[in-house]
């Protein structure tokens, strides 16, 4: 669905590079979680996805961005548009209108969909992000959990083939974001659709996605699975990506030559991992105060 090659760009305004040499291959119907310090170049990433570099910042682009097989920098934004759907962080920049079902209605219109599909267009994303009871609320009185489901409602109900969210639980509690990212796996899953998340917490993306990409002064430093990249949890602390402890914890006994199993991405698993690992220790020491004739019986 999307295919980086070579890619490097510069800000008009800059003297450097804040992405180099990006090559990166997102398969349709993944579950991307994007990840770094701050000022890494991972929302650069993303702009070069929907298309936002080159169309609205200009600068110094060298190689290629295809989506769906379209190449950003030749197809307009109106039509990228179409086919990758944005979030932003700032949720209140993003709603232009007053009342949850006219936001709805105000993408879809703009877009031309007929009038025979809106109504069960708004219907459907409402439910997908489990809100449909919101539907005639003032926006102006919605929580940020609210504001922040019903501004991924409006994109989605535009059937992006690909949804690009920045940061999309950053003003979120615990809770909140937990459940934004539940209900964008399902919707990927039920869908087909391609979600690439740029988040900070770690451990949300690393239980929920396919791939976890860490950016790094601008390149990529790993792409793969949250396992294999989360078995890095001392160099990922060096360049400012803070992993969940239980998985630096379980990484150490790793280490050690205590424990032998999968990398722990949550604190369930490495709870699991400890009884498994204390539970074999206390056998050891069992037997090792066994005497060579009860051994053998």
């Amino acid at each position: 669905m999307i295919e980086i090659k070579n890619f490097t760009f510069t800000y008009r305004e800059s003297a450097e590079p804040v992405v180099q040499d990006i090559n990166l291959t997102i398969p349709a119907g993944s579950f991307v979680g994007i990840t770094g310090a701050a000022g890494s170049g991972k929302s650069t990433l993303t702009y070069a996805m929907n298309g936002i570099i080159p169309h609205c910042y200009p600068g110094d682009f060298y190689g290629s961005v295809m989506v769906d097989g379209l190449d950003t920098c030749e197809t307009g934004l109106t039509d990228l548009s179409q086919i990758v759907g944005s979030v932003c962080q700032d949720i209140d920049s993003q709603i232009v209108t007053s009342i949850v079902e006219d936001e709805m209605l105000y993408g879809l219109e703009n877009f031309g969909v007929s009038h025979r599909e809106i109504s069960a267009r708004v219907d459907e994303a409402l439910a997908d992000m489990g809100i449909a009871d919101l539907r005639d609320r003032v926006i102006a009185s919605l929580s940020g959990g609210q504001k922040q489901k019903l501004a991924i409602a409006s994109i989605l109900a535009l059937k992006p083939k690909v949804l690009v969210l920045d940061e999309p639980t950053a003003e979120l509690d615990p809770a909140s974001s937990l459940q934004v990212f539940q209900l964008l796996a399902r919707y990927a899953r039920d869908h087909g659709t391609t979600v690439v998340v740029v988040e900070q917490k770690i451990a949300l993306l690393s239980q929920f996605a396919d791939m976890l990409v860490i950016v790094d002064n601008g390149r990529i430093r790993f792409a793969d699975t949250p396992a294999n990249v989360l078995a890095h949890s001392e160099e990922l602390l060096e360049i400012g990506v803070n992993c969940p402890r239980s998985t630096t914890l379980m990484n150490r006994l790793a280490f050690d030559g205590i424990y032998n199993g999968p990398v722990c991405r949550n604190v369930e698993d490495a709870c699991d991992a400890l009884i498994e690992v204390l539970g074999h220790s206390a056998a050891d020491n069992q037997m090792a105060s066994l005497t060579e004739d009860e051994v053998i019986a």
